[in-house]
């Protein structure tokens, strides 16, 4: 796509994730990660499904970034689960096979890890809801390459871009390309009024090292 193009459907996601609450920023009182980090921003796309005027807005861009990004794939595959859905809907839009991959094989039946139908040698490009250390979706990747397949990339909906993340997926040779990002939502978010401009420095500081807590505070 053309960088204004992806631009303006960044920036068009960013408001709607922004708008349901699907990105929600706290700078002022952080949530507190399973990990136990102090974070500014929680993030649950699944609040997408139940928003249709943004749903759509995100399967189409999903579609865009597949279409330009990835012209060859044949199979969408989503994660387990929160990239279900939005692999279904931008497969049905592009009347594409989509299959989806667990978190781990089955333990009764055939012991599936990778449901729907995959030939070795497909194209596949996988469907993520969220990348942050980018952990959960490699394994998945790893787990279609181990089948035969071809995987050609990964489509998100939003990505952090925090520093181990973008190594892991360097390391392991997977492109990724998001919808929308931490930087565009923090931009937004101080132009549309969720947070004051001076907090855009303390998330930048919070993506760039999540473990140093000393964004908490930096405008007091």
């Amino acid at each position: 796509m053309e960088n204004e193009k992806v631009v303006a459907l960044q920036e068009k996601i960013a408001r709607g994730l922004l708008s349901i609450g699907a990105v929600f920023l706290r700078p002022e009182d952080p949530f507190t990660w399973a990990s136990g980090i102090k974070s500014p921003i929680y993030c649950d796309n699944r609040l997408t499904l139940t928003a249709p005027e943004v749903r759509t807005d995100v399967e189409n861009g999903i579609v865009e970034i597949i279409r330009a990004e990835y012209p060859e794939a044949e199979v969408l595959m989503g994660t387990s689960t929160a990239g279900i859905a939005h692999a279904a809907i931008s497969a049905h839009i592009m009347g594409m096979p989509m299959g989806y991959v667990r978190g781990g094989a089955k333990d009764h039946g055939r012991n599936n890890q990778i449901e729907g139908k995959l030939e070795v040698g497909q194209k596949v490009v996988v469907v993520e809801d969220l990348i942050s250390t980018g952990g959960s979706c490699i394994e998945v990747v790893d787990a279609l390459r181990e089948a035969g397949a071809e995987v050609l990339g990964i489509a998100s909906i939003f990505t952090y871009g925090m520093k181990r993340g973008l190594e892991r997926l360097e390391a392991a040779n997977v492109k990724n390309v998001s919808l929308t990002n931490f930087d565009v939502i923090a931009r937004i978010a101080a132009q549309d009024g969720y947070i004051k401009e001076e907090d855009v420095a303390r998330l930048i500081a919070f993506r760039n090292n999540p473990s140093d807590e000393s964004w908490i505070g930096g405008n007091k």
